[in-house]
This record gives structure tokens, sequence and C-alpha cells, in this order.
């Protein structure tokens, strides 16, 4: 078959069966509207990330763009990697929008929808910007968390905030704030990260009260208060009795997410079955992943991975594997990706085998064209920008409902 309904894209999408979604325009572009799982590869990209994005060649890819002319050249692209089962959406974009199907704004819009749908259903607390700028001014007792990479934290910050990227908060919280009646705060840019990183220390049961940062940076930003720059504060890790703890949280957080333990053999079983899609991630920071990491696996870090699933795992309905030497960061991600929709196994073992170093065959990064400027990035976005990306952020639950082919749960 060489196209394919916007009716049966929902079918695959309803049922759970492997589907690949491939908007072609740039990234500006894919911005301003396309499906909830589409995930953005331009033509000129293919064959740079279609093999790291797809790693099983008869997976089923759809592509479409929006009358510009790429479907074609993207379909023999693919077809000269070796692709056999790459399909064309019937109408492109204009076909699912006549569908009357949902159409969603900016990028990693499912991780971000699932965010609101988390703090919806949770009610996860959170405090305004004012109200934590005047903690800081009285010199209170609190411990800002910055769940970002090290490089956005490092461009701008919170006053006072330490780096402690998503996944590393459930195992460095307890060295970041010894104190059971530290207040801990957890802020990003805008809100994902901050629901996300709050509500993990929430569902690990830390003793102590945990907000996020209502709106993050763009929040402050808004509210007239000033960012740090050139930070580099990391959160330490604990003692051995700290990590014990934490691994002991993490785990039975997973365990109520539903989350599958696997060993090396269950891995290698799990690789054998030709028909299905397997993604392996490391999930710990780059410099430890550099270090040491199990053949095949590629990096993502925890945080990020829960932040743009879409990119590191277009092939929606295909299984995920996680690898962490300390447990902590695979099962609270895992937590997180399973709610999210996904069959997400932890590896247990196999860093005691033998170990590569490097960066793995990192998939080179893009370059600023077509690239679409994110409104919660830098420090010299319109205010307009930040407001119409909140107002955007609050509908993305009721637009969830609209659609109906997320599959979410929240524990």
């Amino acid at each position: 078959m060489s196209s394919i309904t916007p009716q049966e894209i929902r079918h695959r999408l309803l049922t759970g069966a492997e589907i690949a979604i491939f908007d072609l325009r740039d990234e500006h572009a894919f911005a301003q509207d396309h499906p909830l799982f589409a995930a953005q590869l331009p033509l000129d990209r293919i064959a740079v990330e279609a093999e790291a994005r797809v790693p099983r060649k008869d997976a089923t890819i759809i592509l479409y763009d929006d009358g510009e002319g790429f479907k074609e050249p993207a379909r023999q692209a693919f077809e000269a990697l070796g692709y056999t089962d790459v399909r064309l959406l019937e109408g492109g974009l204009a076909g699912w929008r006549a569908a009357g199907y949902e159409l969603f704004q900016d990028v990693n819009s499912y991780s971000k929808a699932f965010g609101e749908l988390v703090e919806h259903r949770r009610g996860t607390p959170s405090l305004a910007a004012e109200d934590v700028q005047a903690l800081i001014d009285e010199k209170a007792d609190i411990a800002i968390l910055d769940a970002r990479r090290f490089e956005e934290y490092a461009t701008m910050s919170i006053p006072t905030g330490t780096s402690a990227p998503g996944a590393e908060l459930v195992w460095r919280a307890a060295a970041a704030a010894p104190d059971p009646d530290t207040t801990i705060i957890v802020n990003c840019a805008g809100r994902t990260r901050s629901i996300i990183g709050a509500q993990s220390l929430v569902n690990a049961g830390l003793p102590n009260r945990v907000v996020a940062l209502r709106d993050g940076t763009i929040g402050w930003t808004l509210a007239g208060q000033s960012l740090e720059t050139g930070q580099a504060r990391r959160a330490p890790e604990g003692s051995a009795e700290d990590a014990d703890a934490a691994r002991g949280r993490a785990r039975d957080v997973a365990a109520r997410a539903g989350v599958k333990r696997i060993d090396p053999a269950g891995l290698a079983l799990l690789a054998a079955e030709a028909g299905r899609t397997l993604y392996l991630f490391d999930v710990r920071l780059p410099e430890a992943y550099a270090a040491g990491h199990i053949p095949g696996f590629r990096n993502a870090q925890g945080g990020q991975l829960v932040q743009e699933t879409d990119h590191f795992a277009p092939v929606r309905g295909a299984r995920i594997v996680l690898a962490d030497d300390q447990g902590v960061r695979a099962d609270m991600t895992a937590s997180w990706l399973a709610q999210m929709g996904w069959q997400v196994f932890v590896l247990e073992g196999g860093f005691d085998g033998p170990l590569e170093t490097g960066d793995g065959g990192a998939v080179p990064p893009r370059g600023p064209q077509g690239r679409y400027k994110r409104p919660y990035e830098g420090t010299d976005n319109p205010a307009a920008a930040m407001q119409a990306y909140l107002d955007w952020e609050y509908g993305l639950v009721a637009q969830l409902a609209r659609d109906g082919t997320h599959g979410f749960y929240v524990i």
C-alpha cells in the first residue's frame, strides 16, 4: 500500500499498532499545526536521523506535508535506506483537517499535554513567581531545583537555583534538601518539566513540602523579576543510605505505574522479536553515559525523554527499555513513559559486562535552518509570545479530550 487515510491512522493509534507519523515541513511550520502523535523530520534530515529514530526497517511510516511537494522525495529517501512500508497520508495535512481531527501547536506537544493532564488530575502543588521571590528575599528554608538540562540552566536560571535534571531529582533531592522541613521548589522554563519534576518527588514520597514554580522562567519574566545567567551549581549525589532510600522510592513508583523489569537475557529475547520496534535508552546524564554505557543503548536523559518523546521514539506503539547503573533514574523515567501509554521495561544488570565509551554514535545536531523559536528559551522573547504559549498549554487538557487518541493515565 502506498497511501493511508486519516481514519486508518486514527484506528492504529486507538488500537496500539506501531506507527510513525512524520511531518516533512520545517520545525516552524510543524509548530503551527500537526496531529498529536506526529513527529517532525524535514526532508534533508532523513538520511541523518531515520535509522536512529526508526530502528526497524519494516515499521509502518506515514509521511505528510501541507502541499509543499515533500512527500514523494521523502518516500524515496526512506526506501533508499531500506524501509519497506512507507505510506503517504491521503490529502496531506489538509486531509487530516478535512476529516475533522484535532491539530496541535508547538513542539513536543503530546508530552506537554500529558504534563498538563498530570497537574489536572493530581493537583500538583505550585507557587507563583511572586511568592517564590518573596521566599528568596526573606531567606526562607527553600531549595530551588532546576529540572532542565544543565545547558538550559546555565543559560538562565532562577536566583539561588541548582541544576537537577528531571530524572536526577529523586536521586539527588535528599542531598540538595537534607532537612525534611526544607521546601523544594522545582522549576523549568515553562510548565511541563516543573510539573513532572515536582510530581515525581511527590509520587516518591519525599518528606519535604514539594511545589512547582508555576509557569517556570516564563512566569518569572512576566512577573518582572530578574533571572541569573551563567550559573554552574549542580545538585550533589547523596550518601549510600540516601541512594538506597531513593532506589526503594523509585522502584515503588515504577511498580505502581505497571513498569516491567527484565534482565540481559530477557533483553536479548525482546531484541530477537523482529516484528516489534525496540528502543534502548540510557537515561543518565551525558557525562555518565560517555564514561561507560551498555553497547546498543543511546543516551536520552530521563527528563528529556519524557519531555521530547516524539523526537527520541517516534514509533508510537514500540517497546522501550531503559538502563541506569543506579536504577533510580530509569525507574522514575519508566513510570512516566508507562503512564504515557508505552510498553516500557527497566533493565536490571548489564553494567557488569563490557561497556562502551563515547557518545554512542549520537545523531549530529541540526542547524538553525527552519527552527521554531521556542517562547520559553533565551531571555529575549516578547511578553505577548510568552503569554500566548502559556495560554496554549492551559488548553491542552481540553484538546486531549477532543482528540481522544492519547491513551494516557495518571497514577
